[in-house]
């Protein structure tokens, strides 16, 4: 994998890492600022769901980490596509299921590193 996929899938991985972070430790303070729309009543009541949430998304951050740790190209390339396929995936329906911002945040950077290693390895 060329230097340019790891720097992409390396920021996909710290998104979901951050997104772990915020839905399975600090879903009831920090996470109110950043996930505005919620009504903050809600915070407490779905505390149980956001951390099942942020496990998932601690799922696809560790799968792109192993990527980088592979010493096989092709195999390195082929983890990280399949797991950047799946964040592009969530990505999508996020932005049909609960806001479009989702894609920006998930999707476009899921899609940038599709991208670099289909053109650039």
């Amino acid at each position: 994998m060329n230097l340019i996929s790891q720097i992409i899938v390396g920021f996909v991985a710290f998104i979901h890492i951050y997104i772990l972070w915020l839905e399975m430790f600090v879903w009831t303070s920090r996470a109110r600022k950043v996930f505005k729309t919620i009504p903050p009543d809600m915070f407490e009541k779905t505390k149980v769901m956001a951390a099942n949430q942020g496990l998932y998304n601690g799922f696809l951050a560790f799968g792109l980490i192993w990527s980088l740790f592979i010493s096989d190209g092709i195999w390195s390339c082929n983890v990280a596509f399949f797991f950047l396929i799946c964040v592009f995936v969530a990505g999508l329906y996020g932005a049909y299921s609960v806001s479009k911002r989702i894609f920006f945040v998930q999707g476009i950077p899921a899609l940038l590193g599709i991208l670099s290693l289909l053109f650039m390895n």
